[in-house]
């Protein structure tokens, strides 16, 4: 099944009580559709037929996007809305992307089992690593190293030193019939990291030993993630995107991130399907993936911010 294909079934799977369930367990709604004034777009176009997934932000105010397309990436100005393609993809999607301080680009390569590193200043695809993964979907960087979810196996990807390891997930972890792994996140403490797990308990968090690979449930106090995507923590607040709900929903965690309480639920009329967030100020970013429609050349796809809690 091509990428984008099997990145529109996998967000179709779940039903609407299940989507309900989830709001009806965090409670109160936030409504965001009127982010704080600014001079800078509270929204802005992607290129038409771009199939956007990921978003990254660095130490400057520029969004980067990943294509399920073709793989490219196109780099944004958050103060203008304007941008470009700075890396081609030749062809291989690009699912999640992290950006580091010295300017690299970190992308999942989705079903081409890959792991691609580029420069974000040359264009330039500095290297590519073969897993022998199924959908290799999120990334996050840690000191040392980057991590990667597969969202087919029970596996993450550890990036460091220039080889990949495969770590298995124990413990808690239940893999799916379908996608399971999702969006991946630190703990506040650094320790530990954070993996979406969609079907297990009808979807939520798990906290992963990246020594071991051993998997524990977080307690996020009965609230659901089951159409869980990317995630953000700022601080002990960790931001986990719905898509098909067309929310985000806020937790607040403990240290060790083996608890989570939930706060609101972040909504907006402009969201349509977003799947990632990243942050610049006190704004959130997010792509409109749009996987309620079937993508052509001409679907438009944009990005909207809306105010953090």
């Amino acid at each position: 099944m091509a990428p984008a294909d099997r990145s529109f079934a996998r967000r179709t799977l779940l039903t609407t009580t299940a989507a309900l369930t989830g709001a009806a367990l965090l409670g109160g709604t936030a409504q965001a559709a009127g982010t704080r004034h600014t001079a800078w777009p509270a929204q802005f176009p992607l290129p038409d037929g771009f199939q956007p997934e990921g978003i990254t932000i660095g130490s400057k105010p520029y969004g980067y996007f990943g294509s399920l397309a073709n793989g490219d990436v196109y780099r944004a100005s958050l103060a203008t809305g304007r941008g470009e393609i700075v890396v081609k993809g030749a062809g291989r999607p690009t699912v999640g992307l992290k950006i580091d301080r010295h300017g690299r680009l970190f992308l999942a390569g989705g079903v081409s089992g890959e792991i691609r590193v580029a420069d974000a200043r040359s264009g330039e695809t500095e290297q590519v690593y073969a897993t022998g993964g199924t959908f290799v979907n999120d990334v996050i960087l840690t000191p040392g190293a980057a991590w990667f979810t597969d969202s087919f196996k029970p596996v993450l990807y550890k990036l460091a030193k220039g080889a990949v390891t495969t770590v298995p997930l124990t413990g808690d972890w239940q893999q799916g019939p379908d996608f399971t792994a999702n969006g991946i996140e630190r703990t506040p403490d650094g320790r530990a990291l954070l993996v979406v797990n969609g079907f297990a308990n009808g979807g939520g968090l798990m906290r992963v030993d990246p020594r071991t690979g051993a998997a524990r449930a977080v307690d996020l106090g009965g609230a659901k993630l089951p159409n869980g995507d990317g995630l953000l923590l700022l601080g002990r607040i960790l931001y986990a995107v719905q898509q098909q709900q067309n929310a985000i929903d806020v937790f607040r965690l403990n240290d060790a991130g083996t608890r989570g309480t939930a706060l609101t639920r972040i909504t907006d009329p402009r969201f349509r399907i977003p799947t990632t967030v990243a942050a610049w100020g006190k704004r959130l970013y997010l792509p409109n993936a749009r996987f309620d429609v079937e993508p052509t050349p001409t679907t438009d796809y944009d990005v909207v911010a809306v105010n953090q809690v």
